[in-house]
């Protein structure tokens, strides 16, 4: 595959715009057919042929001993023949770079049967007998399929095929390919394609399959088969306009597809579908739907698996193409292709971003997950055509920021913040890697509800939550809340941690403020009672007196000035909102003042009682609902009071 600078120099701006489509991405497909576009101009280049080729198949043979196994036919006499020159009948040497065109491979996957392609590419390591084998076949096997002689008989040079095959019928020449294969490998195992050349004059040299055009015809109408007989059709074919071009074309209805997201429907579900009639309802042309293929390995290079799905993040450029855009599209394609999937193409498009300090806002990503249960059965769900780096990016900013900046986390006193940081928890301390975690879906990993990924589902509300970031949509504050408290009570029956798990609370915390940044806006509800959770908080830099500067004439505590300004700061539970319609911050601020002096009780009981079983065990969140909320509270005072009596007479007692 060609560099992006070879790629540059191969195709100049004025032949590029020729190759590219005429219309902007505007579906699934025109961005699969334009990667396949790329692909194959960077591999077989262009040409009629050039997509129905898979160059990248024997890759790995390249420049291998033994890699290439050829065949040599001479047809140009009244009867055809094996080779009797100075080469003989076999030719065994190297497949180089040089021959990749000549060749002309192009591969079916092994278990479904011979290649499209009169080339075919052995197994692993197969004994000399394996490969004679195969190599006979390119003239008893392929050169008889009905496909291929269908297009011999329509084509002007399909005497070639015919004359291979009327050799394929003679023993001797068949025992004589294999005593050669044997005798050329010394007994030894290789893993080879195996071929023909075919002399067709008297004078005339023995030429490759790639350069007689009735095996490259043969070749395309093989792979074309495929296309319309999936699924037990016939023919699902027709005549239509090309859901790709725009033109009038023999259209395919059973196409294969790089993400499986077309390969058919469950008749099951659907026992009214007609597959014969698959083409009217998706038409693309033949060569679009083989184009479309070729994309696959641009495709892979783009996904990422998480939540027991692969979601797929496919960069284009929003709008009609031009070169330049289209020289960046390829060079973000070959980096996610060489980078074999450590960063995401939205990382890797930051990235670039910044080493050009240059931000196209006409970047996009189609972004989606795709969730297999079956061998063809697959759920394709949370899509968008409009994902943006900006609110990844700006996201993982966002949450760095308040962490780093807040008041919630931070104190300029010798007292705590009001919530923790840590640096093993991610969403906790600010970090080069917040960015990845938003793109990969861990962001979301970290604070939703655990689940087993074997059995993920569809419905799955962290894959809900990633491509909503990813396409700059809000997340229902409900479901975010409901995750949260699922969360937190998996995390105190959890029996490998003691106690609260208050640095998952303040993780779901910093993320749910990050999210309900105002700029951002990622978060929304329908109820109006939650309307202020969305609300972005007002946390600034304390800047707090010294325990010495402060006056306390009441027995008060330096800490009370933190929660009150908390609370003030938290939209969610400021008085500031409690004239609101259906507001109902006054509640949610006595549960939350609730909470914290159970958290206060429990650990006046842990470290100065030194109890084993304190309020916070007694109370843990599942246990506090509407109906026992008022009986935890008159508990929790009581403890309270018992504790401030027992302090008020040892302090007493002490003073005496």
């Amino acid at each position: 595959m060609l560099s992006p600078s070879e790629f540059r120099d191969r195709y100049p701006e004025d032949e590029l715009v020729d190759e590219l489509p005429d219309s902007p991405v505007g579906s699934l497909r025109d961005l699969q057919y334009l990667y396949g576009k790329l692909y194959t101009l960077a591999t077989t280049g262009g040409g009629e042929y050039a997509p129905y080729l898979t160059p990248d198949a024997a890759r790995d043979l390249v420049d291998t001993d033994d890699s290439l196994i050829v065949v040599r036919v001479d047809i140009s006499g009244d009867e055809p023949q094996l080779a009797d020159d100075a080469r003989g009948p076999v030719l065994v040497t190297r497949y180089t770079e040089d021959l990749i065109q000549q060749v002309g491979h192009s591969k079916y996957p092994a278990a479904r049967g011979i290649d499209h392609s009169i080339t075919h590419q052995a197994g692993r390591n197969s004994d000399p007998e394996k490969l004679a084998r195969y190599a006979k076949e390119r003239l008893t096997k392929w050169a008889t399929d009905d496909v291929v002689a269908t297009a011999a008989s329509e084509h002007p040079d399909g005497w070639v095929i015919d004359r291979l095959a009327e050799l394929g019928t003679r023993d001797a020449a068949l025992e004589a390919i294999e005593e050669a294969v044997v005798r050329a490998l010394g007994g030894e195992s290789a893993t080879a394609l195996l071929t023909v050349q075919v002399k067709t004059e008297r004078d005339g040299d023995y030429r490759w399959p790639g350069d007689i055009a009735a095996f490259n015809e043969a070749m395309r109408q093989r792979k074309l088969s495929k296309l319309v007989t999936k699924n037990k059709a016939d023919d699902s074919s027709g005549d239509a306009t090309d859901i790709v071009t725009g033109r009038p074309s023999r259209t395919v209805g059973t196409a294969e597809d790089p993400q499986n997201y077309f390969l058919g429907k469950q008749l099951e579900k659907f026992p009214g579908l007609d597959i014969e009639n698959a083409w009217r309802a998706h038409p693309i042309s033949e060569d679009a739907a083989v184009t479309v293929m070729n994309a696959e390995a641009f495709v892979e290079a783009c996904a990422y698996r998480t939540f027991g799905a692969k979601v797929y993040y496919l960069p284009y450029f929003f709008g009609r193409l031009t070169p330049e855009r289209v020289y960046r599209l390829y060079e973000m394609l070959c980096s996610a292709v060489e980078d074999g999937g450590d960063v995401t193409p939205i990382e890797q498009a930051y990235m670039k971003e910044r080493e050009l300090d240059d931000a196209d806002t006409r970047l996009r990503f189609y972004v989606s997950a795709v969730m297999p249960h079956q061998m063809s059965r697959y759920d394709v769900f949370g899509e968008t055509l409009n994902g943006r780096l900006h609110y990844p990016k700006e996201l993982a900013f966002t949450h760095n920021r308040f962490v780093r900046d807040a008041s919630a986390f931070n104190s300029d006193t010798d007292w705590t913040a009001p919530l923790p940081k840590n640096d093993k928890w991610g969403l906790l301390s600010v970090n080069d890697e917040q960015l990845h975690a938003v793109s990969t879906g861990w962001y979301f990993y970290q604070t939703f509800a655990e689940r087993d990924d074997a059995e993920a589902d569809a419905d799955d509300p962290r894959i809900e939550a990633l491509v909503s970031v990813l396409s700059g949509d809000a997340i229902a504050v409900d479901v975010l809340l409901e995750e949260y408290v699922a969360r937190i009570i998996d995390g105190e029956s959890d029996d490998d941690f003691e106690g609260f798990p208050s640095f998952l609370v303040a993780s779901q915390f910093a993320q749910l403020c990050a999210l309900a940044d105002g700029e951002l806006e990622l978060l929304k509800t329908n109820d109006p009672a939650k309307s202020q959770i969305t609300r972005e908080p007002t946390y600034g830099r304390l800047t707090m007196p010294t325990l010495d500067e402060i006056l306390i004439a009441d027995g008060g505590h330096p800490a009370e000035q933190k929660l009150e300004s908390f609370i003030t700061d938290t939209p969610a539970l400021s008085p500031a909102h409690d004239d609101d319609e259906d507001s109902v911050t006054s509640e949610r601020r006595g549960a939350f003042l609730l909470g914290a002096l159970v958290g206060d009780i429990g650990s006046y009981q842990e470290y100065s009682e030194d109890r084993s079983t304190t309020l916070v065990d007694q109370y843990p969140v599942k246990s506090i609902t509407r109906a026992r909320i008022k009986k935890v509270t008159q508990e929790t005072v009581a403890k309270t009071l018992t504790y401030t009596c027992l302090l008020y007479t040892s302090l007493s007692r002490l003073a005496r």
